[in-house]
């Protein structure tokens, strides 16, 4: 099961959370998605640990915790949604005029 750790400053690299998360056990990965456009890290990353044990105490050690300007946001990451292909959903269901704010 994998980490998710939100709240990330934009300076953040992958060594700089692997040594944070090292703090309370093995890391088995460090991944910190970018915009696809731009580059940019997203303000998120997942980390992946050797045991369950290991990613339970950091997440209680480190969520809300202040690190690089920022209070942190760490749980558990939910399993990744499958995404329809269709485009159902997408737009276009108010098409009678009127705006929703």
């Amino acid at each position: 099961m994998s980490i998710y750790v939100g709240n990330l400053s934009y300076q953040v690299t992958e060594d700089d959370l692997k040594r944070v998360f090292e703090e309370y056990g093995r890391v088995s990965s460090v991944k910190l998605p970018t915009d696809r456009e731009t580059g940019r890290m997203r303000g998120f990353a997942f980390v992946d640990m050797e045991s369950s044990a290991d990613e339970d105490k950091a997440i209680e050690g480190l969520d809300g915790a202040e690190w690089m300007g920022r209070d942190l946001k760490v749980n558990k990451a939910r399993p990744r949604e499958e995404r329809s292909s269709s485009r159902e959903g997408w737009g276009g269901g108010n098409r009678g005029g009127g705006r929703r704010f």
